[in-house]
């Protein structure tokens, strides 16, 4: 669990300092440079997301068991995933979603994390799940007292909402048949 936990304050951490210290993040960044505030962020965040697979991977080995999920709360954290794909792709494809949901990949990552909390119930499942859901709750709430950064992103277009729809579908599909089981482990649904 202490890799887990590690690799959560790494990837997290790095995520979290505009939420925490906007001001503090434009200082480091002007300090060490744009390409050495991108180096310095993609590499705490690399080496965060490796020890959060890792040791998700070494506590799922002796599961402590916290809660047993209901039949039900698997189907229906599956039909919570339905928008989460679409949503990941409308972030970098500005249209009618994006506007609407302000911050989509936030909304994403809570339906994933929530979505999964419900699926799981051991003690690892609680600190992966629950660190990201709090982590995207307080990032959007930060949002109505920051300055917002512009996302790189693709041109606005009518044609953004559809194609997010059904890249982020089609990723679904791919992800519950083969990919959540060959890369999770883990059959999505027994």
């Amino acid at each position: 669990m202490t890799w887990l936990v590690l690799g959560l304050v790494l990837f997290l951490g790095i995520h979290s300092v505009s939420i925490f210290s906007p001001a503090g993040r434009d200082r480091l960044a002007v300090s060490v440079g744009p390409m050495g505030w991108r180096a310095l962020y993609s590499i705490l965040s690399i080496a965060g997301f490796v020890l959060v697979i890792w040791g998700f991977g070494v506590a799922r080995q002796q599961p402590t068991l916290l809660y047993q999920p209901q039949p039900w709360m698997r189907q229906l954290a599956g039909v919570l995933m339905l928008p989460v794909f679409p949503l990941l792709f409308a972030a970098y494809l500005p249209g009618r979603i994006k506007m609407a949901m302000k911050h989509p990949m936030l909304v994403a990552v809570k339906l994933w994390a929530f979505a999964h909390l419900l699926a799981n119930g051991t003690l690892a499942d609680v600190v992966l799940f629950g660190s990201f859901l709090a982590w995207a709750v307080f990032d959007r709430i930060s949002f109505k007292s920051r300055t917002q950064r512009a996302i790189p992103s693709a041109p606005a277009s009518r044609w953004n909402d559809l194609i997010a729809v059904v890249l982020g579908l089609g990723v679904y599909v791919l992800f519950v048949s083969v990919l959540h089981t060959k890369w999770i482990g883990v059959p999505v649904m027994p």
